[in-house]
């Protein structure tokens, strides 16, 4: 899905910008490459910059309600300082790095209803153009994959994944907004809980995993809420046990849960990592708030871990619609 546009401040006759992304799945931290093809128009043009943006659409709570909005969170010069002819034809090669707190888009090879894009911007002549806008696909990091895997053969299904505008308190958050994952409990543990809401903030070292619970019966208004912090490494991704760890961390979360008030804390030691699943608890997410089930992939419990369920495909193609309506609407959304 590429969305060719003519430089408008130049007119009909200006060049034109095609940004093609190497195929397959990226990860977070790692590396996004792909090629920046230009063709001159009726003039000679210079280039001064050609800049990649990375966007999300992101959902943000207000006064007035909720809202969402396409939110910038890296910038990259990838070329610019060069005479482009008249329509000559140039390709322009680039290799950039992903935030380690990129969202994760897919899980097995499924969206999980989470908009990323990346979209080229082109400076000619004192004037920018935003070209073209192409949709950016995040696989899980070894680890994410582990924890995921775990969480589903443990019984827990998949509910939603949305991005939240604000920051998580007492954790390293670097982006101004954070993905949630919002899970069903697994039965042994529904009569406690509705639903279990997960976040990943990955670092060059390792990783927050960051577990809220909603208890069962029970609403609490933002501001309010509790969440537990656990630190693991990236060099844990093989790690034997992730069934037993994963769910020592839910009892610890409902226990706590159950516990509210008395602001019982749990040790925590290296930053990521000695992999003792120590955890700590936190009051508040910052501009956090409960959202509903939303559009996200309905997944289903089962022996691969969190895989598709029967009405995968249905909520899936709903989420094509919304990478279309966000790519066509991003223009005036972005002078908005």
């Amino acid at each position: 899905m590429v969305f060719k546009r003519l430089l408008g401040s130049l007119g009909v006759g200006g060049p034109t910008v095609d940004t093609v992304l190497d195929p397959g799945a990226v990860q977070p931290g790692g590396s996004l490459s792909g090629q920046v093809h230009l063709k001159g128009g009726n003039a000679d043009f210079d280039i001064e910059h050609i800049t990649l943006e990375l966007v999300a659409r992101v959902e943000a709570e207000h006064e007035g309600g909720e809202s969402e909005g396409v939110v910038t969170f890296d910038r990259f010069t990838v070329g610019g300082g060069f005479r482009l002819a008249a329509s000559e034809e140039r390709s322009v090669p680039f290799s950039v790095t992903l935030p380690w707190e990129t969202p994760v888009s897919e899980l097995y090879g499924q969206g999980l209803g989470i908009v990323l894009g990346v979209r080229t911007e082109l400076s000619v002549a004192g004037a920018k153009d935003k070209g073209d806008l192409d949709p950016l696909t995040v696989r899980p990091l070894p680890v994410q994959e582990a924890i995921l895997e775990a969480l589903g053969q443990l019984g827990f299904g998949f509910r939603s994944a949305d991005l939240e505008y604000g920051r998580i308190g007492g954790t390293g958050q670097q982006l101004p907004f954070y993905q949630e994952i919002e899970l069903t409990p697994a039965p042994r543990y529904s009569h406690a809980v509705n639903e279990i809401e997960l976040t990943f903030l990955a670092g060059p070292g390792g990783m927050e995993v960051v577990l809220e619970a909603d208890k069962r019966g029970g609403v609490f208004s933002s501001g309010h809420d509790t969440v537990t912090r656990f630190a693991v490494g990236h060099d844990e991704a093989a790690r034997a046990d992730w069934n037993g760890v994963v769910d020592g961390w839910i009892r610890q979360v409902i226990e706590h849960r159950s516990s509210y008030g008395s602001h019982a804390a749990y040790g925590h030691g290296d930053p990521y990592g000695s992999g003792n699943g120590h955890g700590e608890h936190h009051h508040g997410r910052e501009d956090h708030h409960r959202s509903g089930p939303g559009m996200g992939t309905v997944v289903a419990a089962g022996a691969a871990g969190l895989a598709v369920g029967v009405v995968g495909g249905m909520v899936a193609a709903e989420a094509v619609d919304e990478v279309g309506d966000f790519f066509e609407g991003d223009d005036e959304e972005d002078e908005g």
